[in-house]
């Protein structure tokens, strides 16, 4: 029988279960060729570059076939790239192809590399390049490369001739090619420059931080390490300048005009067969337009607006065109965020959309949510309508090409891809990860009035009727992630090590979270904390009707960036209710956070003062009178550790005990093998204490 009290070492290891599961598909246009990423195992951190082609897998690229050592001279912005990305793998970590999906370019340790996907026994091999490479990207007709070294966009041909930089940095702070923190962290637009459909052009983003106030992050444990800068826009203050241009591989720019005054994030930007299509966002972001330009001119034109009171959401994968020309795009109707196709809305009531996976021709594949703990794959068709492809509890995503159709989905049973084309029976792509040493036992249900979504943990071992449970909340609570959902996640695996450590552990995804429409995730416009916290009140409540096993007289609550902001946040406002907390990473001061994320929510801190004020922790130092422990990475440069800093030293001029872990080195990722390990393990003996157990 596993030994479970080794789950913390597996937990790190794996880097939390993500070692050894293939991501990052791309299928080949006639559907015969499905290249991925994947390690070698769940204890091998090393990403490679693989291929599944008529049954089997076939290694097309790592380290060991480039003769790589690992020593790399990895860039500044590739790293930065990979936090914002939350990346965990070594190696190959990211790819990208021609439209035939015939060749495939990649960064490894600096250096530009290229494999050729079809054909046996082809190795990788390397392209010179001007310096540090990222982001490397061939054309559509794979006869180029373009990528960014050093804020410059280079291109240069697959054989290695024909190099030559089409930008340069034109200022201290200026780059192109990249995108900009706030694009990066809160739009999730992790990309700066698009091909063309015919190879001829580029799209691309010019980026000048010189508007952004700079701060610094230095390592305390190494005093004589000068402080990393970082361009950082705290809310209220100015964001990067950011613009575009058409830029042809024999060096003409042309600048892309729209009123950037009045819409200064570029949300979204691509270049389909019907030309560049971008998405601009106003800074109160109530008004996002899309928008057609014109490559000879740079001239713009509106195709779509958006509007809403409280914010327009950024639907992955949209705005898009079908091949007729017709937008595809969400639309907030009422309660259901819903699929829009040539200005008609084409998915129910009810069915929330999720993500717009791909189009092609006329039909469009997106995922949606009928009930928020599972996302389902469908695809619609004008003259069909929408099709459920995928099947059983789960989050599930698919990409296809050439009538073959690859499912991914993260199952209660774990990790499960499958390659599907028609007349052919289903393959699969395995899954390497390790097995958790602890599985999840979650039991569902729907907390309360507003039947709140949540999942109960008790202890494997325990038996009903067997006496009182410690309760430990183990919740995210914000908008980027959902914990209650009906799949094998990470975090269920960490609340079910909790569980067996002797607590009742319940996770709810109350207001605010995905997956339950707009009206349900704009309920905290202008308060991110009380409604967050009332629900998970509340389902704490109903779960202690339902299962009188629960201690209420014993009630703990962890969580990490959103999660530690809750956490904090429940011991200082309902001491009634809670009496512990680990609150890691917590973003404790709400102007101390980014423009594009917190603006969202909170408005202007000039012009809405107020829901900062009541959305912060610093002011309610004073009323704390349980047990709190503050983690924070000291090398964090999402949420900062001035955050913690801040609420310490209010705690501590209240002359409120508390407890700090400050974290040398660590990112908000804190994937450090020992951190990640031990973090677990203090947090539990912490807890235990707390509630004297």
């Amino acid at each position: 029988m596993p030994d479970a009290s080794e789950f913390p070492r597996q937990f790190a290891r794996t880097r939390r279960f993500s070692l050894g599961v293939p991501r990052d598909f791309t299928v080949s246009p006639d559907g015969e060729r499905v290249v991925f990423l994947r390690t070698g195992g769940g204890r091998d951190p090393v990403s490679r570059l693989w291929s599944y082609e008529g049954g089997r897998e076939r290694l097309l690229a790592g380290p060991e076939l480039c003769g790589a050592t690992g020593e790399g001279g990895t860039p500044e912005e590739e790293l930065l790239r990979r936090e914002r990305a939350r990346e965990q793998a070594d190696g190959v970590v990211a790819y990208a192809t021609d439209r035939a999906a015939g060749i495939a370019a990649f960064a490894l340790n600096g250096e530009l590399w290229a494999a050729l996907l079809s054909g046996p026994g082809s190795a990788p091999f390397r392209i010179p390049a001007a310096g540090p490479v990222v982001d490397p990207r061939p054309s559509p007709d794979g006869r180029h490369i373009a990528y960014v070294s050093a804020g410059a966009l280079h291109v240069t041909g697959v054989s290695g001739h024909d190099a030559r930089s089409l930008a340069e940095p034109d200022g201290p702070e200026a780059s192109y090619g990249l995108s900009d923190h706030v694009a990066a962290e809160s739009m999730h637009r992790r990309r700066g420059f698009w091909w063309a459909p015919d190879g001829r052009a580029l799209l691309v983003a010019r980026v000048d931080n010189t508007p952004v106030r700079r701060w610094y992050i230095g390592d305390p444990a190494r005093p004589g390490q000068r402080p990393r800068a970082v361009r950082y826009p705290v809310a209220g203050t100015a964001n990067a300048d950011v613009s575009l241009h058409i830029v042809t591989l024999d060096g003409r720019r042309t600048p892309v005009r729209w009123d950037r005054s009045a819409f200064e994030y570029l949300a979204t930007a691509g270049w389909d067969e019907h030309g560049p299509l971008i998405g601009v966002q106003s800074r109160d972001q109530r008004t996002l337009r899309f928008l057609s330009v014109d490559p000879a001119t740079g001239d713009t034109t509106l195709r779509d607006e958006l509007r809403d009171r409280a914010w327009v959401e950024l639907v992955p994968g949209t705005p898009a065109r079908t091949a007729s020309g017709a937008l595809v795009r969400h639309e907030d109707d009422g309660a259901t965020r819903r699929l829009s196709v040539d200005g008609r809305c084409v998915t129910p009531e009810g069915l929330q959309l999720r993500e717009v996976l791909a189009v092609d021709g006329e039909k469009v594949l997106f995922t949606a949510s009928e009930d928020p703990v599972e996302t389902h794959v469908w695809s619609y068709r004008p003259e069909t309508g929408c099709a459920l492809l995928s099947s059983g509890p789960g989050l599930h995503t698919a990409v296809a090409g050439g009538g073959t159709l690859v499912l991914d989905g993260l199952t209660p049973a774990g990790r499960r891809t499958t390659v599907r084309r028609a007349g052919r029976p289903d393959r699969a792509i395995a899954s390497l990860a390790e097995e958790p040493l602890l599985m999840p036992r979650p039991a569902h249900s729907s907390l309360g009035e507003r039947r709140l979504r949540g999942a109960l943990y008790l202890p494997s071992w325990y038996e009903p009727g067997s006496g009182p449970l410690p309760v430990l909340l183990d919740p995210y609570g914000g908008p980027a992630m959902q914990v209650a959902v009906r799949a094998r996640t990470w975090a269920s695996c960490v609340s079910q090590w909790f569980a067996d450590e002797g607590f009742a552990v319940l996770v709810t995804d109350g207001r605010g979270t995905q997956g339950r429409g707009p009206v349900w995730e704009k309920a905290v416009r202008g308060d991110t904390l009380t409604a967050a916290l009332d629900d998970q009140v509340d389902a704490l409540r109903a779960a202690a009707k339902e299962h009188p096993e629960l201690d209420l007289g014993r009630v703990a609550i962890r969580g990490w960036s959103f999660g530690g902001y809750l956490a904090a946040g429940a011991v200082l406002r309902r001491p009634d209710v809670f009496h512990a907390a680990v609150a890691g990473a917590p973003p404790a001061d709400q102007r101390l956070y980014d423009t594009h994320w917190k603006e969202r929510f909170l408005g202007h801190p000039d012009q809405e003062p107020r829901s900062y004020d009541a959305s912060s922790l610093i002011g309610d130092a004073d009323r704390l009178r349980r047990p709190l422990l503050l983690v924070h990475g000291l090398a964090d440069d999402n949420v900062f550790a001035a955050h913690t800093l801040r609420l310490s030293a209010a705690l501590l001029a209240a002359g409120r005990p508390h407890s700090v872990l400050p974290l040398p080195g660590v990112s908000h990722m804190a994937a450090q093998e020992d951190v990640a390990e031990n973090l677990l393990r203090f947090q539990l003996d912490f807890l235990k204490k707390a509630l004297g157990m």
